[in-house]
């Protein structure tokens, strides 16, 4: 092994010992072109479960770095909405408007089937819905495939749904009532979930402030919720004054620019990372007077839809289940009032406990499994 091969595998290995990960996995197959990394966080409390994204990452470092990031956030996501699921990511190196086919995602099954179960798949940024019936014709662990495959189909709607349960909770902490009549919510982006998420705070008595970057999104809300809506430019939409901010695009639009601008009570929304800083920008949130309902947990919607596939999908249950996401973002501010602690801190600690705890459990009948399974092969020989 040359001297840059050594420095490229100890670079890995510390990499996985930073975040604590159990698994990377490299996945390359000459024929069709596959170019894939499956990492596997922790399963303490199960299997790993998560998204394959698609992407022209710059360099295979990025896409090291991008699916040992993407993983450890699934843990945190799976072990706070409650679910015995543990965290994981693949990426498929390339670009998802010229590079699929039907045989390069059967070639990604074949490589998901090998891991045995400890990493269950399903559709991500540049991965659809269609693809992941492709890598169903190889694995059985896959999730996220359509109504008629048995399937749970388009997660959004109960995404938008655990959303929705997020603020109303916020609402509740922060003014001892939850009811959105006669509220105003500041939502940018009007995707899947965006839409769904003004169709609910509408039909709750609100008032929807919007904006995105694409003219017919904000054509079709009009169009449905005429009278509820008031559409803002897209550079405005976070200085909107409201109760409630839910941001549904891109991250990191709580940042040192946009915070002094803020005039909401409660910020609460269902893109990733939208805390630019999530140590920083969690405590200026809180010396603003603006309490902040961690993204992962509020937008665990499409987690908790998918993974009841694994169950025989149930679209009633997925929905009661994701309505839980209310009483956890009341726990996590309670933890963040008692411990002293921002509402990011009290998140990850509460996943972590859970983690901690079952990892506690296994390891006590784990060590004493393995003498008694010594003792049985001793007596067979």
């Amino acid at each position: 092994m040359s001297t840059s091969e050594r420095e490229t595998t100890g670079g890995i290995f510390e990499q996985l010992a930073e975040r604590d990960h159990e698994q990377l996995v490299f996945c390359y197959d000459e024929i069709t072109g596959l170019k894939a990394i499956i990492g596997i966080h922790d399963t303490t409390l199960g299997p790993a479960l998560g998204g394959c994204r698609m992407w022209r990452y710059a360099s295979e470092a990025d896409a090291i770095r991008d699916v040992l990031r993407l993983s450890r956030g699934m843990t945190y996501k799976a072990a706070a909405a409650g679910l015995n699921l543990g965290g994981g990511k693949a990426v498929i190196i390339g670009d998802s408007k010229t590079d699929k086919s039907e045989m390069l995602f059967r070639s990604y099954g074949r490589f998901v089937q090998g891991v045995g179960g400890r990493y269950i798949t399903a559709e991500d940024v540049g991965t659809s819905v269609r693809d992941m019936e492709w890598v169903r014709m190889e694995t059985d662990y896959v999730v996220g495939i359509s109504r008629a495959l048995g399937g749970s189909g388009d997660p959004s709607p109960v995404t938008a749904f655990g959303t929705f349960q997020g603020i109303r909770a916020a609402l509740k902490w922060s003014t001892g009532n939850d009811s959105l009549h006669g509220r105003t919510v500041a939502i940018q982006g009007l995707g899947h979930v965006g839409y769904h998420l003004v169709k609910l705070v509408t039909e709750a008595g609100a008032r929807a402030v919007v904006a995105d970057i694409f003219e017919d999104a904000i054509q079709r809300v009009i169009i449905d919720f005429a009278n509820m809506v008031d559409v803002v430019p897209p550079a405005e939409i976070h200085a909107a004054a409201c109760d409630v901010f839910a941001p549904c695009a891109l991250g990191a639009v709580i940042n040192d620019d946009t915070i002094p601008q803020l005039k909401c009570q409660i910020v609460c929304g269902s893109a990733n990372n939208i805390l630019a800083d999530e140590d920083k920008h969690a405590r200026a949130l809180e010396q603003k007077g603006i309490l902040y309902a961690p993204d992962y947990v509020v937008n665990a919607g499409g987690l908790i839809n998918v993974a009841n596939e694994l169950e025989g999908y149930n679209h009633e249950r997925a929905l009661q289940q994701a309505g839980g996401i209310y009483d956890i973002t009341t726990q996590i501010f309670q933890i963040a009032r008692t411990e002293e602690t921002t509402t990011v801190q009290a998140a990850n600690a509460l996943a972590e406990r859970r983690i901690t705890g079952a990892g506690k459990l296994r390891d006590r009948f784990v060590s004493r499994r393995p003498a008694r399974m010594m003792r049985n092969m001793r007596t067979d020989i």
